[in-house]
């Protein structure tokens, strides 16, 4: 049992396949807790440290101990995600998701220019005029190669840039040489303080992630000290913590723009017999029960590494 609050928190490891590779991942774990208020996810990655995975703890235990703020909304528009993959499958993946945005991961190690605008000319090809593509680099380009690359991806029109390269001041750099918004992801929720990063200048957009932030109710901070738009996105979790995504979201005051948790999509397998997944482009606002932890269970030796870690994080 771990401690969490005053409350006697029981961790759950599971483990589960991706469909198709995804952040260097075949297969994602972690753990949910179950508290008062109902389940938590704690499940940072493993090239996380203690420090830096304390932020996802507090998320875990803010859902099992607190629970979340009330919703200002009932449904959340969702972008559908689409890997590193082949023209063909991200067609198929666009056109059987329901969604009107798609995030098109781009920049993948071992793979060509060619090959990221031949995937999102296929997404546009998917989607038709009228939706919204977004492209996510995940920090992988320089600005200058950031700039050249997507003024490329632009002849389809691209909604945004996330997190393009790695630093602020290549941010700023990119939104103004290449005329594509930008978003910032690692430079905010990496940061050793989220509140006081200085976003002047770098970016259009904010991408808030619950658990790397520490909460709903902690990037909602985050929000409200930026004053920008917002996009809420999943650090490719189960339901159980898609769910917490999709109560910031619904908190939020305003959402401009579809929210990138629509990641379950991306899993083999879940947690729950109920998965958190979109119907006609958005999610419902509701909790997550995990009734399979058993058939998704972690062995034994995953198991205890996770306890381990959990026990470590939540000292």
């Amino acid at each position: 049992m771990i401690t969490g609050a005053g409350a006697e928190l029981e961790p759950h490891a599971w483990s589960v396949p991706l469909r198709t590779r995804f952040r260097g991942l075949d297969v994602r774990d972690g753990v949910l807790v179950r508290g008062p208020a109902g389940w938590g996810e704690f499940s940072p990655f493993w090239d996380y440290d203690v420090a830096e995975s304390r932020r996802w703890w507090r998320a875990a235990r803010e859902a099992a101990v607190e629970g979340w703020p009330p919703p200002v909304r009932d449904a959340v528009p969702v972008n559908v995600t689409v890997p590193a993959v082949g023209p063909e499958r991200a067609h198929a993946i666009v056109a059987a998701s329901g969604c009107r945005t798609a995030k098109v991961k781009v920049a993948e190690p071992g793979q060509t220019p060619a090959e990221d605008l031949a995937r999102v000319e296929a997404v546009r090809d998917a989607l038709g005029p009228s939706g919204a593509i977004r492209v996510d680099a995940n920090a992988a380009w320089d600005a200058g190669t950031a700039v050249a690359r997507l003024r490329e991806l632009d002849r389809v029109g691209l909604e945004y840039a996330e997190q393009p390269c790695a630093t602020l001041a290549g941010l700023a750099e990119v939104r103004r040489r290449s005329g594509v918004r930008v978003a910032a992801d690692e430079v905010v929720r990496r940061a050793a303080d989220p509140l006081a990063v200085d976003l002047r200048e770098a970016c259009d957009v904010v991408v808030l992630k619950v658990q790397p932030l520490g909460g709903v109710r902690a990037a909602l901070r985050v929000a409200e000290a930026h004053g920008l738009p917002c996009v809420v996105s999943s650090a490719l979790e189960s339901s159980v913590g898609i769910a917490a995504g999709v109560a910031l979201a619904a908190a939020l005051p305003e959402l401009p723009f579809a929210c990138g948790l629509a990641t379950v999509a991306l899993f083999a397998d879940d947690v729950t017999t109920d998965p958190l997944l979109p119907v006609d482009g958005a999610l419902p606002v509701r909790a997550a029960v995990p009734d399979r932890l058993a058939e998704v269970a972690a062995g034994p030796g995953l198991a205890a590494r996770w306890r381990a870690r959990l026990a470590a994080v939540a000292a």
